[in-house]
């Protein structure tokens, strides 16, 4: 797999967690804003509930009240709940824990809180808690009695002659004093409602966090691909060609003084260091060439497991071959014995030097046509950047 497509790959990685970072994050940040707009809008209806019941209250008179009975508070402002809810999803009553109309029972959430505000400070509650097999946000607040309201629910023997009528003597309507907590507005909003507003506002916010993330992706991918993967995909290139080739000709500029740009310039001057050396070694083998073919005697170069190598033009007499054909040929084939020369090379290896090297000895060669030739032999070794090279000076002496 190639570098740019690795970056790539962990680009897009990284992205996408940042990207479900970024979703759940907003997803969050919707769920919160959607409903603490619920609880400000659930917290106004029943407010306006409440201040129209004390505003009857304070208002109406008992007499107004009897013979109209739509401006009771609390029918009033049951009327009033519906036309303000009325075509959305908010679903306002009001409840009790002395409810007068069993049809109108607290369910047990609603009782839970009613009995928490009697016993302790009353204050606003909201929850998301499942009603009716469905999620839903909960909100009650509490409602206190007024002076105004004990006029009518002080005693039975105190009451209207109206609320006499409707309620007897002993019925939970009565024995309130100023400042208890008569019920609460209980306001119920589906979540199934908010989550479709939260699910809307999160498209769009993905939508728009998508479109900056892939310009991001853009963005950084040429920036990368200028500033890193084209350079080193440049050294790879210079580096491979020359290995094929053997041109260190090669150069690439440098266009930063960072981490690239210095791996730009240590390529340029490996590439400078090789064609130096190359020039060089080409020169010393032109020298030695040279040098060979003027001398009087046979020579041959061979490697350690006796291939030859270089052979001057003396050489070729000697052994009836080309140049082209000698090179490749393994100088122990033409010995009669080349058992001597074999452990020279093994001492040479093994203990770092060996009795043969630099020393005159005897050998009986053979050319193409198998004539035999009796020579003395003397073996010199040199250590190039690889391995090493044996050199053998042939004399005849016959």
């Amino acid at each position: 797999m190639r570098i740019t497509t690795k970056l790539t790959l962990i680009i897009c990685m990284l992205l996408i967690l940042l990207f479900a970072a970024l979703g759940l994050n907003s997803y969050r940040g919707d769920h919160s804003l959607i409903v603490n707009a619920a609880v400000d809008k659930a917290r106004i209806i029943s407010q306006q509930i409440i201040e129209t019941r004390e505003y009857l209250s304070a208002t109406v008179t008992t007499s107004i009240a009897g013979s109209t009975p739509d401006l009771i508070p609390q029918v009033a402002a049951s009327k009033i709940a519906k036309l303000i809810t009325r075509d959305t999803p908010y679903y306002v009553r009001q409840v009790s824990l002395r409810f007068r109309n069993p049809a109108n029972r607290p369910d047990e959430y609603e009782a839970g809180e009613l009995r928490r505000f009697t016993e302790g400070t009353p204050q606003e509650s909201y929850r998301i808690v499942p009603h009716n097999g469905k999620d839903a946000l909960r909100y009650l607040l509490p409602m206190k009695a007024e002076k105004s309201c004990l006029v009518c629910h002080d005693s039975y023997r105190t009451s209207p002659p109206f609320v006499q009528k409707r309620f007897p003597e002993g019925h939970p309507s009565y024995g309130y004093r100023e400042g208890d907590v008569i019920g609460a507005i209980s306001v119920s909003v589906p979540m199934s409602e908010l989550n479709r507003t939260i699910r809307s506002n999160l498209v769009q916010d993905l939508l728009y966090e998508i479109s900056i993330l892939g310009l991001l992706l853009l963005a950084t991918g040429l920036i990368i691909h200028r500033a890193i993967l084209a350079p080193v995909s440049r050294v790879a290139t210079g580096i491979s060609e020359a290995t094929k080739s053997g041109n260190f000709a090669t150069r690439i500029a440098a266009r930063s003084q960072d981490e690239i740009g210095r791996l730009v310039e240590s390529f340029n001057e490996l590439m400078a260091e090789l064609e130096r050396r190359t020039r060089q070694r080409a020169e010393s083998d032109e020298r030695y060439r040279n040098f060979i073919e003027i001398a009087q005697s046979p020579i041959v170069t061979f490697l350690p497991d006796g291939k030859i190598v270089i052979a001057n033009n003396k050489a070729e007499k000697l052994f009836g071959l080309t140049r082209e054909e000698l090179l490749g040929q393994c100088i122990f084939e033409f010995m009669m014995d080349p058992s001597m020369v074999r452990q020279g090379i093994e001492d040479y290896f093994s203990a770092g030097s060996s009795q043969m090297l630099g020393n005159a000895s005897r050998q009986t060669l053979r050319d193409v046509c198998g004539r035999e030739i009796d020579c003395e032999i003397v073996i010199s070794v040199s250590q190039s950047e690889h391995e090493a090279m044996f050199t053998a000076i042939l004399r005849t002496t016959t």
